[in-house]
């Protein structure tokens, strides 16, 4: 396994993507944390749909990508609902998509529609050179069913599997990005996303395989970084 060396706080500000999420944000939150990520460097803000434009619009022409989540929190929509609402954030100028595994039918064991639900979406994302990550929300999966879930990723398309939305009882925890990276096989990177508030927390993701850390703290992960 790979190891992504941080020496500076710098090079972690490149692997956060700096989260506003909460379903009261508002839009001086947006515009703040659009700041935040310019000051430091983030690879990306995650902003709700709602303010995609808004966040596109703050750091046009700067290294910062816009991300925004889709079918979030739970995942259940329909899979023409989730690829409408992909494809409307990427007009509105979102680079990135965090989308939701559709549990309901993982926990079905119906893993067929749900590789052509993640396809779905990757494919439009595609339409846009857009990333998408897909959000397993490991906290409700066994060791196996997280295994099955990084293949069925993997095989759909998609560029990175996530740990969790940070809505559901547990967040990430180093052990699953592990078992993540391993299970992933290199054919998607990680993210780690969900109680991660200090660098340590961070560095300690990123030390067991995560490529991307997603964080609503990430000036204070970027601040204790050597201290």
């Amino acid at each position: 396994m790979v190891m992504v060396e941080v020496r500076s706080r710098e090079e972690l500000a490149r692997l956060i993507d700096h989260t506003v999420i909460r379903p009261t944000t508002r839009l001086g939150d947006v515009v703040k944390v659009c700041k935040e990520a310019l000051h430091y460097g983030f690879a990306a803000v995650c902003v709700p749909p709602t303010f995609v434009q808004t966040a596109s619009r703050l750091l046009r022409g700067s290294d910062v990508k816009v991300c925004t989540a889709v079918g979030f929190p739970f995942g259940f929509s329909k899979t023409e609902v989730k690829v409408f609402e992909a494809r409307r954030a990427l007009e509105d100028g979102a680079e990135e998509l965090d989308m939701v595994m559709n549990l309901a039918l993982f926990k079905s064991g119906m893993y067929r529609r749900v590789e052509e639900d993640i396809r779905a979406v990757v494919e439009t994302a595609e339409e846009y050179g857009a990333l998408v990550k897909v959000i397993i929300e490991t906290c409700y999966l066994t060791d196996e069913e997280k295994r099955t879930a990084c293949h069925i990723i993997a095989e759909a398309g998609a560029d990175y599997v996530k740990t969790s939305t940070g809505f559901g009882p547990g967040g990430a925890t180093v052990e699953d990005v592990r078992l993540l990276k391993e299970a992933s096989q290199g054919r998607i990177l990680v993210k780690a996303a969900g109680g991660i508030r200090t660098a340590e927390q961070a560095l300690a993701m990123i030390r067991a395989g995560a490529s991307r850390i997603g964080t609503s703290t990430g000036v204070q992960v970027v601040e204790t970084f050597g201290g």
